[in-house]
């Protein structure tokens, strides 16, 4: 089946001077430490940023397709997500969060000049390409006519939401997170049931699962989906649980809904018949 926006790489631009928001960056003194250009295009600011001294590579599926390999202390995202598709935004979220260091900062920067969203023929490739607008639920560090840049931190390193006393809503600054987008975040259960039991969450509080949107739902699932794949990368399970228990006399603990996902290992039980039903003991067989 043809990718639907497969022409996505046609967008980026050949330029021999900084962008506008590499340039800010740099001037203001954030770009710290080790730093990565997610979706670099052809790596004009990589190769400029390079010459001024500054410790950064570049990553972009199309261009320069070598995944890291390491962790970064500051990650810039320059207009990549203006045109890409709302479920491929939410990837890239989670890939920048991925790589991120637990204290490190990214700066993801979006267009505000764009008048037609959807696709457009490109003027010079000819070919189907997708723009769109895009609002982050991040903090705004600069904004004007044709840019803005949002300053992203990991959830449990952000000033902690007063008035709530939830463990989800402000979990500790040492926990790490696997994952996060605008809307949820995965994180290692702090009492795990087996070696890479997960918890994914959503940044609303709320005690009943019912209660999330449609699209809050939604980004959780989308999120359960590359948990899985992680953990079959680097624990190789041999099957999973997931679960999510809502109101006390379902065991829930924290009123904070939240999906387990369990990874299950050969012989980690006697008899793993029945599975989820084993929530009720005398219900696990098949009788």
């Amino acid at each position: 089946m043809t990718h639907l926006n497969q022409f996505s790489a046609l967008t980026a631009k050949v330029r021999t001077s900084l962008s506008f928001p590499a340039k800010l960056l740099y001037t203001k003194g954030l770009l710290k430490g080790e730093v990565l250009d997610f979706g670099c295009g052809y790596g004009t600011d990589v190769e400029l940023l390079q010459t001024k001294g500054i410790n950064i590579v570049g990553y972009d599926k199309h261009y320069f397709p070598n995944y890291p390999k390491i962790k970064f202390d500051t990650i810039i995202c320059l207009y990549v997500l203006n045109v890409l598709m709302p479920e491929e935004q939410t990837n890239v979220l989670m890939e920048i969060s991925q790589l991120l260091k637990p204290t490190g900062t990214a700066f993801i920067v979006v267009r505000r000049d764009i008048h037609y969203e959807g696709f457009r023929t490109h003027k010079i490739h000819q070919k189907p390409t997708y723009q769109c607008k895009v609002k982050l639920t991040y903090k705004s560090i600069f904004k004007n006519e044709s840019c803005e840049i949002y300053e992203y931190k990991h959830y449990n390193q952000l000033n902690k939401e007063k008035g709530i006393d939830c463990p989800f809503c402000s979990p500790d600054s040492d926990r790490i997170l696997i994952l996060e987008s605008a809307t949820a975040y995965a994180m290692f259960d702090k009492y795990p049931v087996s070696k890479g039991h997960l918890l994914i969450i959503p940044k609303k509080h709320c005690a009943d699962y019912s209660q999330l949107t449609f699209k809050e739902q939604s980004a959780c699932w989308f999120m359960m989906n590359k948990a899985i794949e992680i953990l079959k990368q680097e624990m190789n399970p041999d099957g999973f649980n997931i679960g999510i228990n809502i109101n006390v006399q379902a065991g829930q603990t924290v009123p904070h809904v939240h999906i387990h996902l369990i990874p299950r290992y050969t012989g980690d039980v006697e008899n793993p018949e029945g599975g989820v039903r084993g929530v009720i003991p005398e219900k696990r067989e098949y009788l």
